[in-house]
């Protein structure tokens, strides 16, 4: 087992990411990608990444991002793994009841043997691009909407911004997720993502904001440009090498 080394998983609703980083960031393994399985309740997620990490280099601690509810590593709720064949199926009661109040973060460090950090995918994201000076806004486009918010370079508590209800009876997460760029076709998508920028602004009033994602280098230059100064795209390899970064956070919630 390497000393130096983190394994770090980006989860999505779709694949699930992943390589081993050193303290510097840089991979000692090909960036590794796999679908997500469904269904998959908590038994399956959790031999899963037991079996992504044992075809990686060995490594003495593991970053594990999630989309959901995530406080200290104790899932309150995960939208796509509760379903039955995957984001916008129907949803598996069984899976629902048992991802409640599952304990991630005991449950991957016991299987791995390793230190284990679980987080929200978008705070993992966020750790890997932050300067760590002022308020700092993060939002990840792919399956649906991810969010989190660094003061200071301190990770605030955590809220789905997903689950907000906007024009009318939709959510954020259905307005502009994959789904929906695929219906609008994408330069409707990207003037839409502008519309998204324009109202989250006088809300949060941040220093900067970050967009990263898989869909966020879909983002039409000309609506980048209309969205100002304050607003930047990152990598989606953020979502990984965010994993050695993010055991150096500290948190504004955590006692």
């Amino acid at each position: 087992m390497d000393e130096n080394l983190t394994l770090s998983i980006d989860c999505g609703g779709l694949y699930l990411k992943s390589c081993v980083l050193d303290s510097s960031g840089t991979m000692h393994s090909k960036p590794n990608r796999i679908p997500t399985p469904y269904p998959l309740p908590p038994v399956t997620f959790v031999e899963t990444i037991a079996e992504i990490a044992s075809g990686l280099p060995k490594a003495y601690r593991a970053t594990i991002g999630m989309p959901g509810m995530i406080r200290n590593g104790v899932v309150i709720s995960t939208p796509h793994y509760i379903t039955k064949s995957g984001p916008r199926t129907k949803i598996d009661l069984e899976s629902a009841e048992l991802w409640s109040g599952f304990d991630a973060q005991k449950a991957i460090s016991t299987k791995l043997n390793v230190p284990t950090l679980v987080l929200n995918d978008a705070e993992v994201h966020g750790a890997g691009i932050i300067t760590g000076s002022g308020y700092e806004v993060v939002i990840t486009l792919g399956t649906g909407l991810g969010f989190a918010i660094f003061y200071g370079g301190k990770l605030t508590p955590h809220f789905e911004l997903s689950h907000a209800t906007v024009r009318r009876a939709t959510t954020y997460d259905t307005w502009i997720g994959e789904q929906e760029r695929k219906r609008l076709g994408t330069i409707f998508w990207s003037r839409r993502i502008k519309v998204l920028v324009e109202e989250l602004r006088p809300v949060f009033k941040w220093d900067r904001l970050y967009i990263g994602g898989g869909n966020a280098r879909l983002i039409r230059p000309i609506d980048l440009e209309r969205m100002g100064d304050d607003v930047v795209i990152v990598p989606n390899t953020a979502g990984v090498a965010g994993g050695v970064r993010a055991w150096n956070l500290e948190h504004y919630y955590r006692v």
